[in-house]
Order: structure tokens, then sequence, then C-alpha cells
């Protein structure tokens, strides 16, 4: 499409491009005449959800998670939507406006009091009224809202038009984040001041109450789950410490890793002091024998002596008594008797010893005295160091007994000590976990999530009108269905129209455009459009028949179309009259329109009608034409022009087609080219010796080029006489 066609497919649908336009914006007008005033208030709140400081902040730290942040106003702003909410809102205004006694234009105006008395009868209101406990009227609304049969307060919530509906409410009240900030922002219109502030106002009482109960539900559950399982953690921790507690009263243990150290302690020295005992007693049972054995007899007549035998047994068990006492700890008044009686024995022996070894001396001359001494002093050496191993000997065989019973011990205890970390670790993360959930409860619980930053306001002035604005949509509307009307008419448009689309359509370029004329005058473009055109023809016929292969002596121009009404006789005439001012005698042959037609001859053009005939496509040249007997003579002539009839309703003269010089095909610009004319044009090309000139009809003037006035004055021949044929309308035009 090209930007004439546009402008000339806009200005044939001008009255349907102005007239939609204007009916749409009259229609919102007509419409819109009792538009009601609507009335905004707005409202911030804050909610602490991005920046805010509580409880649980003590606990965290780095950046922000914004994720998170969105998903909670997303929740809130998802709670405020939800039809629970809304039907919360609807009931708690409804609630307030029902005890009203009379109009309050801060609450309910006296048009809306008056709808909310017809809507409920008043014996209804006096029975919700009578008998209020301390809840309110809320409870009984509600429960008339969820009943199963039919109430007023059911009718009223569920009218959409009402002040309560949830729909109402729903499409009315917006909520928006402020830019990245922790503030909400909500909006609530009405066509009632008092009922638009005290929405809002219920609106952000119960987001706030529904919001605080959903995030509390969601701790209940989590901090009970902790709750049991802390506790169980407990019971399984108390459980192994009682365990813990029997085993070490049973084991009589206080500190098991010290007491089991200080016992390897112990043994190990105790072990030590044994060998080096040991070796004590070693020599003096060395020393004892050797003296024994340099006493010779005397020292068997001692040995064999009673009372020095007794003496020494005594010995014995006096110095066991005082190690014994030393080594289990006692008072030093015991060990101090113990050994007093000890050295009471010593001092009898060495009396016995003197009585009986006084004189003398020994084997070796070493006074008998001396020797005995030495002896008696080995002995009581030796019985000591008896005593003291057999102590020694009896509290190593106790370490040993105690180790034995301590190694078991150890590993029954680990695993008590270890069961006992295990479940106390377990019981501390529970109780941590359970801690948490509280905090978080206690943040919800603390205070109101949501603190109102703005309270909603008392709108004064209305809302600015839309009427114009839909007037000027409406009118937008209108304009758009005409363009688009006009676009689908396009797209439906099969005509031929320009010279462009035509040779799309027919396949052969078109020489010649004429113009659609309506009435002649020299300052038309398109008159002065079609004398143009007209020249331009003759110069192709012309130029045609020069280079035409026809063995007839007298040029013969034959005019065709498609379809009835497409302009031939117009061009025909135009053709003829135009060579017949300069001078030339024209032939025009063209099918008679009533049978008594006869030839005639009118400023130099001499006019055969003729009949079609069934035999028509056997008319091999103009003689065939006409009705008579004798042959039709050519040489009076100078051009002769055939126009035939219709392709579409006529046999084609196959043989009179051969001998033509020059052929027109005429196509009308308001004409469908179809399939047939497409059939139709592929048989004319099969028996067309030459290329016809195609002709263009009744073409808009967007698409023609006309000479000016001064250059349409030079043309000779009057122009009257070419356009006189053209019609108006081409359900009355050329043929």
């Amino acid at each position: 499409m090209t930007v004439n066609h546009f402008i000339r497919l806009l200005k044939e649908n001008t009255l349907w491009i102005i007239l939609f336009p204007l009916l749409t914006a009259g229609a919102v007008y007509y419409f819109t005449r009792n538009e009601q005033k609507e009335y905004t208030a707005k409202a911030t709140v804050y909610t602490g959800l991005a920046s805010g400081y509580n409880i649980q902040s003590v606990n965290k730290s780095g950046t922000p998670d914004y994720t998170t942040i969105s998903n909670a106003f997303d929740n809130l702003l998802t709670t405020l939507n939800s039809n629970e909410t809304m039907r919360q809102i609807g009931l708690r205004l409804l609630a307030q406006h029902l005890v009203l006694q009379k109009p309050d234009s801060l609450i309910l105006s006296q048009p809306g009091f008056s709808e909310l008395q017809n809507a409920i009868p008043s014996s209804f209101r006096l029975d919700l009224l009578a008998n209020l406990d301390s809840t309110g009227l809320y409870p009984k609304l509600e429960a008339l809202a969820n009943s199963e049969t039919g109430n007023p307060i059911k009718s009223l919530l569920n009218d959409p038009y009402s002040y309560y509906s949830t729909e109402g409410i729903a499409k009315k009240l917006k909520a928006n984040r402020k830019n990245s900030s922790d503030m909400i922002e909500l909006e609530y219109e009405s066509d009632d001041r008092g009922v638009t502030q005290q929405t809002l106002a219920h609106a952000v009482r119960v987001l706030n109450a529904r919001y605080v109960s959903l995030k509390s539900i969601d701790a209940n559950p989590v901090i009970d789950y902790y709750k049991g399982k802390s506790q169980e953690a407990r019971d399984k921790l108390e459980e192994i410490e009682s365990k813990l507690r029997e085993f070490n009263v049973k084991h009589e243990l206080v500190n098991f890793a010290e007491e089991s150290k200080n016992a390897v302690f112990s043994r190990d020295g105790f072990a030590k002091e044994y060998t080096t005992e040991l070796m004590r007693n070693r020599a003096a049972k060395a020393g004892m024998d050797a003296l024994q054995k340099r006493m010779g007899q005397r020292g068997n007549l001692l040995s064999i002596n009673d009372d020095l035998l007794q003496k020494q047994t005594e010995l014995l068990f006096a110095e066991t008594d005082v190690v014994s006492a030393q080594s289990s700890g006692q008072s030093n008044g015991q060990v101090s008797s113990l050994q007093a009686k000890s050295d009471r024995i010593k001092e009898e022996m060495k009396e016995i010893s003197r009585r009986y070894y006084a004189a003398g001396n020994s084997p070796e001359s070493l006074p008998q005295d001396k020797l005995v001494e030495d002896w008696l002093a080995k002995v009581i050496d030796f019985e000591e160091s008896n005593a003291r191993l057999d102590v020694y000997k009896k509290r190593l065989g106790e370490f040993q007994a105690k180790m034995s019973e301590y190694s078991p011990l150890g590993t029954d205890l680990h695993q008590l000590q270890r069961e006992l970390d295990v479940a106390e670790k377990e019981y501390l993360a529970l109780t941590a976990s359970l801690n948490q959930a509280q905090i978080y409860r206690q943040d919800v619980l603390e205070d109101d999530i949501l603190k109102i930053l703005d309270p909603p306001n008392y709108p004064l002035k209305p809302k600015p009108s839309k009427r114009l604005l839909l007037i000027v949509v409406g009118f937008g509307v209108g304009l758009f269905i005409a363009l688009l009307m006009t676009v689908i008419r396009f797209l439906l448009d099969r005509r031929l129209d320009s010279p462009e689309n035509a040779e799309a359509k027919i396949g052969k370029p078109v020489t010649i455009a004429f113009p659609k004329v309506k009435k002649f005058t020299l300052g038309s473009k398109e008159s002065r459009a079609a004398m143009s055109t007209f020249e331009q023809l003759t110069n192709a016929i012309n130029i045609e028949i020069l280079q035409s292969a026809s063995q007839v002596p007298i040029p013969l121009i034959t005019l065709v179309s498609m379809r009835s009404k497409q302009g031939k006789t117009w061009v025909a005439h135009g053709l003829a009259r135009l060579y017949a001012e300069t001078g030339q005698q024209i032939a025009y042959f063209y099918p008679k329109i009533t049978k008594n037609e006869l030839p005639f001859e009118q400023n130099g053009v001499h006019f055969f009608p003729y009949s079609i005939r069934p035999d028509f496509m056997n008319v091999s040249d103009l003689t065939g034409l006409l009705e008579e007997d004798k042959p039709f003579a050519t040489s009076p002539f100078h051009k002769i022009i055939v126009e035939l009839p219709p392709l579409v309703s006529s046999p084609l003269p196959l043989y009179l087609f051969n001998k033509c010089h020059v052929s027109l095909l005429v196509v009308d610009a308001n004409s469908v080219w179809g399939r047939k004319e497409k059939q139709l044009m592929d048989l004319y090309n099969k028996i067309s010796v030459n290329d016809p000139i195609i002709i263009l009809n009744r073409v808009e003037k967007e698409y023609i080029d006309a000479p000016t006035v001064k250059e349409a004055e030079q043309i000779l021949v009057p122009s009257e006489l070419l356009l006189k044929h053209q019609r108006k309308l081409p359900s009355a035009s050329q043929t």
C-alpha cells in the first residue's frame, strides 16, 4: 500500500472515520451524565520488615536477606487481599453502621444510611441490637454471614454494590510498598467520605490482627514441639545422672580419676619401699647368720634357750604391730604405746643375753659381750624387717585387689559420662531452639506489627472526574474501530484499484490509466489528465501499428474487456472522435444494443452495429460481422475500430484476432480480477498475435499525472467530445 493509496482509502471512509468516534464519544457522554463523585482516603503504615529492630535483631548479623524481606512483604499484602480479610472489614464496618441512630457524616452519610435502613428491616435490626454482651455486635453478624439460610445480613454482604461486600472492598482497596522502604501505603475510594475513612481504618486494624495471629500460629507448633523434645531430653539427662550417681555410691567413688591415680602412685611407692626393705632383711639375715657362726657352741646354747626364743617371738609381733599402726595412720599415742612395748622387749632380750654370755671372748678373741650385742642387734633388725615385709605384702595385696576392681569400672564410668555429655548437649540444643521460638513469638506478641505512620485521612474533596478522559477514550475507541474497519475493508478488497495493483494481478504492464471524470472542466485535474491520456493512447496505438505484422492494409484496432461495463465504449468513442478531428475516416463496429439499430455516420465516424450470432467465433473478417451479403469495403477508411463483447459472456473471434494490428484490453479499476479473469486472460494471450495495450479505466486522481491548464489549452481536440460519454456510476457506465 502506497501513501496515495492509503490517503485515498481514508478519504473513501471519511464518513465512518468521523461518525464512529463521535458516536462512541457521545455514548460515553450520555452514560456518564449521572457519574457519582468518588472520594479517596490514604494511610501509611510502618512494618519494620526490612530494617526494623526487635528482639530477634540481637542475634542477627550480616547483610539483610532481600529475598526474605520481599517474601515477608508479599505475605503481608496477600494477607490484606485475602477474602477473609475483606469479609472481616465488611463485617466490622457493618457493625459500626448498624448502631447508628441517625446519619453521621464522619461515619455514614444520609444516602448510605437510607440504603442500609431499606436493606435491613427495623425489626430485624432491633433484634440484632438487643441483649448485646461484652463481645459486641460482631459475633452475631459473623454467625448470620455464615448461616446456611438466607437473611438480610448475608444478602447485604453478597451485594457487590454495597459498602460491605468482599468483592466491592477488594476492588477499591489498594496497597503498595513505597519503593524499598518499610512503609506500605493503603488507599481506598468510595462515594461516601465517612465510609472511605472508616473502611481504611478497619482495614489497618484487621490486617494487623490477622498478621499477628498468623505469625503466632506459626510459632505455637514449633514451641510445643521443642517443649516436648526438651522435656524428653531433660528426663533422659536426669536418668543418666541417676545411673552415674548410683554407680559412684555402689563403688564408693568420689573422684575416680584422682582415686585411681593415687592408688597407682601409692602402689608404686609401696612396691619401692618393699624392695628396699627386702634388701635390708636379706642383709640383716646374712649378718645374723655370720655372728651366730662366730659364737660357736655358746651361740647354739643361747639359741636353744627358751626365754630368749620367746622374747624373740614377742619382739617380732611387737614390731609388726608398730609398723601396722604407722602404715594404717593410727594416732600417735597408740603408735607410741606399741613402740614402748617393743623397746621393753628389746631391753629384756639384752638382759638375757648378758646373763648367758657375760664372760668370755669370741673365737676370734673378740669380747663375748660385744659379739653378743652385735648379734642381738642383727636379730632385732632382722625381725623388724620381717614385720615390715609382712605389712608391705599385705598392703600390696590390697592395692592389687583395688586395681583389679578399678580396671572394668573405668570403662563403665567412661560410657556413662559419654552418655551424659551427649544427653546434656542434646538438651542444651533443644533448649536453645525453644528459647529462639519463644523469642520469635514474644517478638510478634510484644506489640502491633504495623505502626500507623499516617492515619486514614477524611477526604474533603472528591477525586477529579474521569468523564472527560472517558469521552476522549471513547472517541479514541471509535476512531480505532473505524480505522480497523477501514483496514479490514482494504484487506478484503479485491479490486484492481491502482496501476501497480493491476499490474501485479494481471501480470502485464498497464500502459494507459484513465481517471474517473464526473464533469468536464478545464480546471479539473481529472479532465486534463483524460485529455492528455487520449493523446498518449494514440501514440501507443501508432507505435503498435508500425510494429504490427498484420497483412490487412487498413489498421484494425480491437477493444476487449473481460466483463461488461469496463469502459470500452467510452474509450472507443474517444479514439474515434480524436481520429475524426484529424480528418480521418473512421469505421467503428460495436455490438447492437437494440435489434433495429442501423449503420450511420456522424462527424467523420461511421458507426456499424453488429449482432452476436452463434457462429461469432468463426468470423474471419469485418464482412462476417455485418448482416448484409455484400462485402465490407475498407478502402474509404483510414482506421477501423472494433469493439468486441465481453469475453466472459461471448465466444472469441479467433480468426479476427489474428488480423488486428492493435488490441486494447480495457479494465475498470473498481472491478475484481479473479480466477475467471485469469483463465480468460490466458486464453486471450494464446490467440492474440501481439501483446494487448492494457487500459485501466476510472482510476482515482491520486494515481494520475495531469498537464497544467496552459498545456491542456494547447490540445486541439475539443475535450467535451472525448469525455461526454463517460458516466458517473459503474452500474450505469460504459459497456
